[in-house]
């Protein structure tokens, strides 16, 4: 039975440079097909981190410059990524559909996120971007209000808060699309940040995690399925130790009771598993899977990956 998807790609999917990732969505283009074939809608999310990061640095050098360039507000530079990201992923896919003889125009919607201006993550930014300054360039930028910390005794680097998603502002057109037969590139790089202040939008100095975008946007696109794809073929517990055990199906008290026990990773694991958690919770038959891009198909016939359900 065909099912709607958001399936949010990983690192691997993209590369890490201009080069890499022109290469890399060929791969990626003809494994998100292989669904489309099978009569699925699917929504295509991303990460940016690579992507993000050479457009800050590359306005950050600007701004030393005799160009006086200004450094963009990360908010921005999570726009640029977006755009060029989705144009490499949007005619890869294309290309593949049309190799399949598939007959569905591909579009990239450039996707703002509202998160809550009180999160508590914005009293302490911590996600480290862009370049090392000296102390006295950090102070500089404090003035005109960045967020600067210390790195190991290498400089100072700005600082971005990662508060969790709230509304996805497009999710009305996200749908309209997939309900007029299109292929949708959305909710990239988790999303522009942005607060809401009265009917405007502006934009906030922080990074949204793209695994819980994509799951936020799964619940409001009222999805089946999250496909969470990531550098390994199923969660584990006791991860890269001999008591390390593959885990297949789980529901939402196995999560949490994992969860409690520390058995995920902060920087890796976690968050993919929380997101496809809430996902899985937000409504009854709803299903988040974990797993490799090329495992994705199996995954949903129920032959690999990490099934997470109420």
């Amino acid at each position: 039975m065909a099912k709607k998807i958001v399936l949010a790609l990983g690192g691997n999917a993209l590369g890490e440079g201009l080069a890499e990732q022109m290469v890399a969505v060929q791969t990626t283009a003809k494994i998100v097909v292989d669904l489309i074939a099978q009569g699925h809608q699917v929504v295509v999310t991303h990460g940016n981190g690579p992507q993000v990061g050479m457009i800050n640095q590359a306005f950050e050098i600007a701004a030393k410059s005799e160009a006086h360039t200004p450094m963009l507000p990360m908010s921005v530079c999570v726009a640029l990524s977006q755009g060029y990201i989705g144009y490499d992923l949007q005619n890869a896919l294309r290309e593949a559909l049309l190799d399949r003889g598939i007959h569905k125009p591909v579009a990239t919607l450039i996707t703002q996120v509202i998160v809550d201006g009180e999160d508590p993550a914005f009293a302490n930014p911590t996600k480290p971007i862009g370049s090392f300054f000296t102390a006295a360039e950090a102070d500089v930028l404090r003035q005109k209000g960045f967020n600067m910390m210390e790195d190991a005794g290498r400089g100072y680097r700005r600082v971005v808060a990662s508060p969790k998603p709230v509304d996805i502002v497009e999710k009305e057109t996200v749908s309209a699309l997939l309900e007029a037969g299109q292929v949708v590139i959305t909710v990239g790089g988790g999303g522009i940040p942005v607060t809401r202040e009265g009917n405007h939008l502006k934009g906030a100095s922080a990074v949204i995690d793209k695994d819980w975008a994509s799951a936020k946007l799964a619940e409001q696109i009222d999805a089946d399925w999250l496909i969470i794809l990531t550098a390994v073929e199923k969660v584990a517990i006791n991860f890269g130790t001999p008591q390390q055990q593959w885990l297949d199906k789980l529901n939402i008290q196995d999560v949490k009771h994992l969860i409690a026990q520390n058995q995920f990773a902060k920087g890796s694991m976690l968050p993919k598993v929380e997101a496809a958690m809430a996902f899985a919770e937000s409504k009854s038959g709803r299903k988040a899977l974990i797993t490799l891009l090329n495992k994705a198909k199996e995954g949903i016939e129920g032959k690999t990956g990490t099934v997470i359900s109420l």
